[in-house]
C-alpha cells in the first residue's frame, strides 16, 4: 500500500514571551504541539511529524535555550516555559492545541494544562519525573539519575564536557534507543545542538532550575485538579512511574506501557507510539 508524500516541514522563527523560538510547523488541521526533552531537539519527533501532520497542524519548537531557539540568560523553570509554549500558540493563532510531551517537556506540558486548561484539549506525556510530587518513591529510591547533580552545579558541567559534547550526547541517545539507535542525521543534529559552553549552559540551565519547576507544580497541584483527558506513557527506565505521580490529582488519566522500549520512545518504538496516541487524540 502506497504511503502518501511527507508533507513539507517549514521552520519559523516565532517571538514568545521576550524569546525567538525555532519553530518546526507542518501539516494543517487541529494542533498538536510537541515539546521535546534533553539532549533533544524538535528532530526528536522526526519519525511521527509525518503521520501526525496528515491529520494536525504540527508544532514542534525548539525549547528555550535548547536548538535553534534564543540562549536566555535565565527562565528555564517549568512556568516560564509553559509561558513560551503559550506564547507560541498566540502568535501562530491556536486558541487550543492537543500537547505531547517527553522528559523534560513534561512538566512544561503537564503545567500549561493546570494553569490553561481551556488551551490544552489533550495531552500525552512520557517518560518524566513530576519535580516531588508522590508517585515517584520507587523509582528515586537510589536518589535520582546521576547527571541531575552533576548538571545541576553552576559552570561544572560546561567545563567538563567542552570539546566532548558529541561523545557525551552519544551515551544518552545509546542509552536511550538500546541497539536499535538513532539515524546519523538526527544523532548528528543533536550533537551540532549542544556544542559550546553557551549551549551547554542553556541546556543544564533546565536542571538548575529544577527545584523552581518542582515548587511550580506543587502549587499548582494543591487544591486543583487536572481536568484535561490525560495519557501517560512509559518505557524503560521510568516504567509506570509518571502515571502514579498523576494519578491522585487527574480526573481522566489513561496509562500504558510500551515494551522492549528506550527512554526516547519517539526515536525508539515511533510506531508503537502512534498507535497508542492517535486513538487518544482522535477520541477528543
Amino acid at each position: 500500500m502506497a504511503h502518501p508524500p511527507a508533507l513539507p516541514i517549514e521552520l519559523r522563527r516565532i517571538p514568545t514571551n521576550g524569546i525567538a523560538a525555532n519553530v518546526a510547523i507542518a501539516g494543517a488541521g487541529p494542533a498538536i504541539v510537541l515539546l521535546h526533552g534533553f539532549p533533544h531537539t524538535w528532530r526528536v519527533w522526526s519519525e511521527i511529524i509525518g503521520p501526525l501532520a496528515e491529520h494536525h497542524r504540527v508544532i514542534a519548537p525548539d525549547l528555550r535555550g535548547f536548538g535553534a531557539s534564543t540562549r536566555a540568560p535565565d527562565g528555564y523553570d517549568a512556568g516560564t516555559l509553559a509561558a513560551d509554549i503559550a506564547g507560541i500558540l498566540d502568535a501562530l493563532g491556536e486558541s487550543t492545541a492537543n500537547v505531547v510531551a517527553i522528559d523534560a517537556g513534561t512538566p512544561v506540558a503537564v503545567l500549561l494544562a493546570l494553569r490553561h486548561p481551556e488551551r490544552v484539549r489533550r495531552l500525552v506525556v512520557m517518560e518524566a519525573v513530576l519535580g516531588e510530587l508522590a508517585g515517584a518513591e520507587d523509582f528515586l529510591a537510589g536518589g535520582p539519575p546521576w547527571w541531575f547533580g552533576f548538571h545541576a552545579v553552576p559552570g561544572l558541567a560546561e567545563t567538563v564536557l567542552l570539546g566532548h559534547e558529541a561523545r557525551y550526547i552519544e551515551w544518552f541517545l545509546t542509552t536511550g534507543t538500546g541497539r536499535r539507535g538513532v539515524r546519523s542525521e538526527i544523532r548528528d543534529a543533536f550533537a551540532a545542538a549542544y556544542t559550546g559552553a553557551d549551549a551547554l549552559r542553556c541546556a543544564f540551565s533546565y536542571y538548575r532550575a529544577l527545584p523552581t519547576s518542582a515548587r511550580q507544580l506543587d502549587l499548582a497541584v494543591a487544591g486543583n485538579r487536572l481536568t484535561t483527558p490525560t495519557l501517560a506513557i512509559g518505557a524503560h527506565p521510568v516504567g509506570d512511574t509518571l502515571e502514579r505521580q498523576l494519578r491522585p490529582f487527574t480526573d481522566d488519566l489513561v496509562g500504558q506501557l510500551i515494551p522492549d522500549c528506550g527512554h526516547i520512545i519517539p526515536l525508539d518504538r515511533p510506531r508503537e507510539l502512534l498507535d497508542l496516541m492517535m486513538p487518544f487524540l482522535a477520541t477528543g
